[in-house]
């Protein structure tokens, strides 16, 4: 998390609220200048098993979650952006699909809103099965919906990209899993739409994902340009069906 004070209370009371209660909140402050950390102690002080850990420099979304994921203690690992929230029975509806499913990685569907908390009425829908390549793609997993299983495939971290660090995560964990994530239909997430988000700049989008394919997963140049256009063709005319519009009741 790095300059959150708008949001940050309402995403750790998302977490408080779970109807799952056997959980610990790892909070990385990226080197935040604004009023972020003094918000999180006001709950630290409060929960002891809510831990904040500060970075000293600006480092990143890799190292910052890499971090997170060293720190923590618990079976499963799910993550949480510092401006999108949980809904209250998450965590509890997720774990025991899990067990009922018997996989290793899951995810679910979840809900677009704006800045200021108002519902979009879209819905990304998740996929019941996502192979490896079905998510070589794209990356289907909504990271604030993914939760894997440290306990059977260890603690997975990422490479050190600023962006698009958590697609190469899921698919670490899928590989390493052995078979596909399932996908929980309902959604159980909020997902935040911010300005600046890099999903809104196509020439980011460009960049980035093939720093994916040449660089976090080591494919050759040609390889690299190859899934970037496997890619384009996967998320404007395949993935973007996943998107719906819905009435938020």
């Amino acid at each position: 998390m790095s300059n959150s004070e708008a949001y940050i209370s309402e995403t750790i009371k998302s977490v408080l609220n779970q109807t799952f209660k056997d959980w610990e909140f790892i909070l990385i402050d990226d080197n935040s200048s604004d009023r972020t950390l003094e918000i999180v102690h006001s709950f630290t002080t409060k929960y002891s098993n809510i831990k904040l850990f500060k970075n000293d420099i600006n480092e990143g979304a890799a190292v910052s979650r890499n971090r997170g994921i060293t720190e923590s203690k618990g079976d499963y690992i799910a993550f949480l952006d510092a401006d999108d929230l949980w809904k209250p029975e998450k965590l509890e509806k997720q774990l025991a699909f899990m067990k009922v499913e018997k996989c290793y990685v899951s995810y679910s569907s979840y809900e677009l809103i704006n800045e200021q908390g108002k519902f979009l009425n879209k819905t990304v829908k998740a996929l019941p099965n996502l192979s490896y390549q079905k998510l070589l793609k794209s990356n289907y997993v909504g990271n604030l919906t993914g939760i894997f299983n440290a306990k059977v495939l260890g603690k997975i971290t990422t490479p050190n990209l600023r962006k698009r660090q958590d697609w190469i995560l899921w698919l670490a964990a899928i590989k390493k899993s052995g078979k596909p994530a399932k996908g929980i239909k309902e959604s159980l997430a909020y997902y935040r739409v911010r300005e600046d988000s890099m999903s809104s700049n196509k020439l980011d989008l460009i960049k980035y994902n093939y720093w994916v394919y040449k660089k976090g997963l080591g494919f050759s140049t040609i390889k690299s340009v190859y899934s970037l256009m496997a890619f384009l063709i996967e998320h404007f005319f395949v993935k973007s069906k996943q998107t719906v519009s819905t009435q938020n009741s």
